[in-house]
């Protein structure tokens, strides 16, 4: 088994995210781990990078295909991985912007996706997808919560429907209580 992982919260030491999630890889147990630490920066897409990504492949040249190639690294990386552990905070009600720009660095059309007559269709089939979600305040699956939904929805846009969420949310208001459940759901996961 391969495990993409990534963490997104800005905080290295002290985060319930990354904790979350380094107990998710030690509970699959084995295999090989591409490690993805988004806080070492991730270039936001602009003009450039749309303009290379709708270039046909044969037809891009240097400066397009450099434009496009972190982005090629992280769709390669995704489809190394059997499962993916995502460790995501909720920052503002929403997912950190350093996770954003990996998604939109990943979400492309005829790579992880394609165009269909009824609508989009993931490339990433056959996939699982793990969810760490922390917050300090957001209730998980709330109103206010943009970001276990959103990210739900991203994988499935890119094929990986076979997704589940373990949340510590609240936090601040629920402190040892909130991680506890979140540890109990991470020792029930199977490989």
């Amino acid at each position: 088994m391969t495990i993409l992982h990534i963490d997104s919260s800005a905080r290295t030491q002290s985060s319930v995210s990354r904790n979350l999630s380094a107990r998710i890889i030690a509970q699959l147990g084995g295999g090989d781990v591409i490690r993805r630490d988004l806080t070492e920066s991730l270039p936001l897409i602009d003009e450039a990078w749309i303009g290379s990504a709708w270039t046909p492949k044969d037809e891009r040249d240097l400066v397009q295909r450099d434009k496009l190639s972190l982005s090629e690294t992280l769709i390669a990386e995704l489809r190394a991985a059997d499962t993916i552990v995502i460790g995501a905070p909720i920052y503002n009600f929403s997912v950190p912007a350093a996770l954003k720009a990996w998604i939109d660095l990943v979400a492309r059309a005829g790579e992880t996706f394609k165009y269909t007559e009824t609508g989009p269709v993931g490339l990433l089939e056959g996939k699982r997808a793990i969810l760490a979600i922390a917050s300090g305040g957001t209730a998980v699956g709330s109103d206010i919560d943009f970001a276990s939904g959103y990210l739900k929805h991203i994988m499935g846009f890119i094929g990986i429907h076979d997704v589940e969420i373990i949340a510590a949310d609240r936090v601040m208001a629920q402190g040892d209580q909130a991680i506890a459940e979140a540890n109990a759901q991470i020792d029930k996961l199977a490989a």
